[in-house]
């Protein structure tokens, strides 16, 4: 009997490891998990604040581990420029009609705007409600440090620049945009392009959609090369970070942290609301169809790295229309972070509350509306909401060196609501794919 209760063990250890084998051979999620588990496992082994390895080594081994990583984000942001200005001109040309044109673009920005107002106040309300400030000793905490870093960044984003900072938006160069991976003015470029090119007769149009058609498919081979070696990204990326910023920092300021997750919790459960209000569809489908470019982002803390694997996901496990998916990721990549609007509201009611600092009403409006206009068009790269958040705490009266506070911990919230980003633009598809169809 025990011989047999054995065999039977051994069988299903074997089919244990053989179908763990199949889903990592079949699976690019589960790779990249993998990876996102291994890399964070040895992160922390290597990480100087474990002690089992000092900074002068653990360090230099952290940045040949994320060799990988940079190769692969450099591989895709090679390629996100062309990527993008030929899907958003092929995407206006796809559209039935110039109405149809104006009937998405005016639901968009009613739709960006709602979800962003929202994201903002959950991130405030979570905040408000847990107060994680009032449990911060700031005389146990170094804020002296990067502060002439964050002053110099609020000066460039002060409130006398915001008129050259609207200007801007339209390119007086293309050709510049594109190489300073200004993304809004890219955006924007190719929008005029494409309606300009709607508006040609067909004959006329062709020839250049046909080589916009060639671009896209050049980009999108490049994004399959490129995703042979994601996991092994992951992986590394993953454990440099980890070794950077160590188990100290986090657990220092873990009830922030968590306040930020579970707005971004809050917020990934409002979007399952909206599709199924508006698909009638389950949030296991959802998370099913997008896990994939999820991980991806959650790994890069970029938006725009995971751009190509986002309108790839759209098209084919969402079952988006071209037009519309080719349209919307890319711009919602640029002027759509709800993840980030949400992190901006807590941070800037937690740094309140560490300086004792009373929000009113209005101030709490002013944070709302700040942070919306500030979020349009700022890089989908990592760190940049910190840039952003400057420019809101300065709104308000906030000491900006707060942000010394929470920096040690951006790089993980900043992986998170890169997710939520990512989850925010394939819901807004979704959104806009029904209420083209039924309009």
């Amino acid at each position: 009997m025990l011989d047999t209760y054995l065999s039977n063990l051994n069988d299903s250890g074997r089919n244990l490891v053989g179908n763990l084998h199949q889903l990592l051979k079949k699976k690019i999620w589960a790779k990249i998990l993998l990876g996102m588990i291994l890399g964070i496992g040895i992160g922390l082994l290597l990480s100087p604040s474990m002690g089992f390895v000092d900074e002068s080594i653990s360090f230099p081994l952290g940045n040949w581990l994320a060799l990988p990583g940079r190769i692969f984000l450099s591989l895709i942001q090679m390629i996100v420029v062309p990527l993008v200005i030929a899907s958003i001109i092929r995407g206006l040309a796809a559209s039935e009609s110039m109405e149809q044109l104006r009937k998405m673009g005016f639901g968009l920005v009613i739709y960006f705007l709602a979800t962003t107002t929202v994201a903002i106040t959950i991130g405030m309300s979570v905040a408000l409600l847990i107060k994680p400030g009032e449990l911060i000793d700031t005389s146990l905490l170094n804020i002296t440090t990067s502060i002439s870093e964050v002053e110099n960044t609020t000066e460039m984003m002060s409130m006398s620049s915001l008129p050259d900072v609207i200007t801007n938006i339209l390119p007086d160069n293309p050709l510049s945009a594109m190489v300073e991976m200004q993304m809004l003015q890219i955006v924007i470029f190719s929008i005029l392009f494409g309606v300009a090119l709607v508006s040609l007769k067909h004959e006329s149009s062709k020839p250049m959609l046909d080589i916009l058609a060639s671009i896209q498919e050049v980009s999108m081979t490049v994004v399959r090369w490129a995703m042979v070696i994601a996991p092994i990204a992951v992986f590394g990326l993953l454990a440099q970070i980890t070794i950077r910023i160590g188990v100290d920092a986090i657990l220092g300021m873990a009830i922030y942290v968590l306040t930020v997750l579970l707005g971004l919790f809050i917020l990934i459960c409002f979007y399952f609301l909206i599709i199924f209000i508006t698909n009638k569809k389950s949030p296991l489908w959802f998370i099913r169809n997008v896990r994939d470019v999820q991980l991806l982002a959650f790994s890069t803390s970029s938006s725009a790295a995971v751009m190509p694997l986002s309108i790839k996901t759209a098209q084919e496990n969402l079952k988006v229309r071209p037009a519309i998916a080719q349209f919307l990721v890319p711009l919602g990549a640029t002027i759509n972070m709800d993840g980030t609007a949400l992190y901006q509201g807590a941070a800037t009611v937690f740094l309140a509350q560490v300086y004792g600092v009373d929000l009113s009403v209005t101030a709490l409006l002013l944070v709302i509306v700040t942070a919306v206009g500030a979020s349009i068009g700022t890089p989908a790269t990592p760190g940049v909401g910190i840039i952003i958040l400057a420019m809101v705490l300065q709104s308000v009266g906030i000491p900006t060196a707060g942000i010394a506070l929470i920096i040690g911990v951006d790089r993980i919230l900043d992986m998170a609501r890169t997710a939520v980003n990512v989850s925010g633009d394939l819901t807004a598809s979704l959104v806009m794919n029904r209420w083209i169809k039924q309009n």
